[in-house]
């Protein structure tokens, strides 16, 4: 097989003349598709509202309903059609119908967070505010399938597949959001993202209608085409260059992470001591590699010094190192899911702390119970040789008394008492109401010991040791 056999082979799977219907049949659906009165701006304002619902709510599934509702892509495609055959009034009314459509959503849109109890910015928020170049060729092959599906005969599931991929409602929600929330970050990024939707689903609609051998409207005016040509270009070109140098930034936040990741993974090996989390962030032109450790405490500084000079060896000349560990709460240096993260771990760990501070206490208030129990003698005996001169020996204890019977458990106070003389029956009630006073104990039971001599108890004590 020669390479013209060959090439004629290939050629054939890429034929579209078979399964395109004619160029009158494709034009009046897309004209069909531009007008937005009645029930288009009707249904438009119902997506928008379901959009901002799903973007309020962080709910996909509900985005992409609304994406399929909306009508937007209409006056879209009618713009690149409008391009492609120099038809110019149909040009301006997809402009002019693209406008109002986009003015209708973001006010819509803006009503709807005006009044929505809920105001914090969800993910699906927040990824439509930092357009790339990725979104630009998602535009433009959105674009691609969107004129080849309307111009196929075989249409199939393409058109809601490109509604979804190019996605134009949320972007005008989010937009709205910015100005009811008064953040212009939101509003300029969220509709930098709509005009590239926009402007690259025309332009790929343009060469779709080039490539598909359209014939121009009836009246021809070579140098008028020859002007919108170029505005179209230029307007693509333009709307390109930001979206390039998000993705710059992108790319650089990327490798930068990928590097601190690597380097963290390689280098803070401790042996007693574990990374709980990391985080790398760039902002301005300050890089921030937080590093959470848990375990030993480490001295910062010296670790943060050390880990330093092993940054040139990733490609992390001038980031910043971070130690975050032990009981300092500093957690500046994360951010998202690892802050919280480890906001509850500390929180964890204090509140073990302050449980095993409570059992120290408590152990603590025992032993000075013990202490003031063993120290009862001495502190009384000066009142004792004054009020009950026969009492030779006293020692107060805390017995705990249980009854066989029914288990119950009930604390008394016992007063082991030696005598020098007899002590009276009379005198007996005097001094144990004396020692429940004094001492503020409950009831206190005199207990006599006196057939225990001392020299009895040192031949005890001999005997234990």
């Amino acid at each position: 097989m020669n390479l013209q056999s060959f090439r004629k082979y290939f050629a054939r799977y890429f034929a579209l003349g078979d399964y395109l219907v004619s160029q009158e049949e494709a034009e009046q659906s897309i004209r069909d598709g531009v007008s937005f009165r009645g029930t288009n701006i009707v249904i438009l304002i119902i997506a928008i509202f379901i959009a901002s619902l799903g973007l309020n709510t962080n709910s996909t599934a509900v985005i992409i309903g609304a994406m399929l509702i909306s009508p937007l892509m209409g006056p879209i495609i009618g713009i690149g059609l409008g391009v492609g055959i120099h038809d110019f009034e149909l040009i301006k009314r997809g402009l002019r119908n693209l406008i109002m459509a986009t003015g209708f959503s973001v006010l819509t849109s803006t009503l709807y967070f005006l009044i929505s109890p809920v105001s914090e910015g969800h993910s699906e928020l927040l990824a439509r505010t930092s357009p790339t170049i990725y979104d630009v060729l998602i535009g433009f092959f959105g674009g691609a399938a969107g004129i080849i599906a309307i111009g196929s005969k075989s249409k199939g599931n393409v058109i809601p597949g490109v509604a979804i991929a190019t996605a134009l409602m949320p972007p005008l929600c989010t937009a709205g959001y910015g100005l009811a929330t008064w953040q212009p970050t939101y509003f300029f990024g969220a509709f930098y993202l709509f005009l590239i939707n926009s402007i690259y689903i025309s332009l790929s609609t343009f060469i779709g209608v080039k490539l598909m051998g359209y014939h121009h409207a009836g009246t021809e005016n070579p140098a008028r085409a020859d002007k919108v040509r170029r505005i179209v270009y230029t307007a693509a070109l333009i709307t390109l260059l930001p979206s390039l140098y998000l993705t710059y930034n992108m790319l650089r936040q990327s490798r930068f992470e990928s590097n601190a990741s690597r380097f963290v993974t390689t280098e803070c090996h401790f042996p007693s001591t574990r990374v709980l989390a990391s985080d790398a962030m760039m902002k301005g032109g300050e890089k921030t590699i937080s590093i959470t450790l848990i375990g030993k405490v480490l001295p910062a500084d010296s670790l943060a010094l050390a880990l330093s000079s092993k940054l040139k060896f990733y490609g992390l000349e001038g980031a910043k190192i971070n130690i975050i560990q032990g009981d300092n709460p500093d957690l500046s240096g994360l951010t998202g899911d690892n802050t919280q993260s480890v906001r509850s771990i500390y929180e964890m760990a204090q509140a073990s702390i302050a449980e095993k501070q409570m059992a120290i206490d408590s152990l603590k208030g025992v032993i000075a119970e013990t202490m003031l129990n063993d120290t009862i003698a001495g502190r009384l005996s000066p009142e004792m040789k004054v009020l009950f001169p026969q009492v030779a020996e006293m020692a107060i204890t805390r017995a705990v008394f249980g009854e066989m019977s029914t288990g119950r458990l009930d604390t008394a106070y016992l007063a082991l008492v030696t005598y020098s003389a007899p002590l009276p029956a009379r005198k007996r009630t005097e001094l144990a109401s004396y020692l429940e006073a004094r001492l503020r104990l409950g009831k206190v039971s005199i207990i006599d010991i006196g057939s225990l001599s001392k020299s009895d108890r040192n031949d005890s004590k001999r005997t234990k040791k």
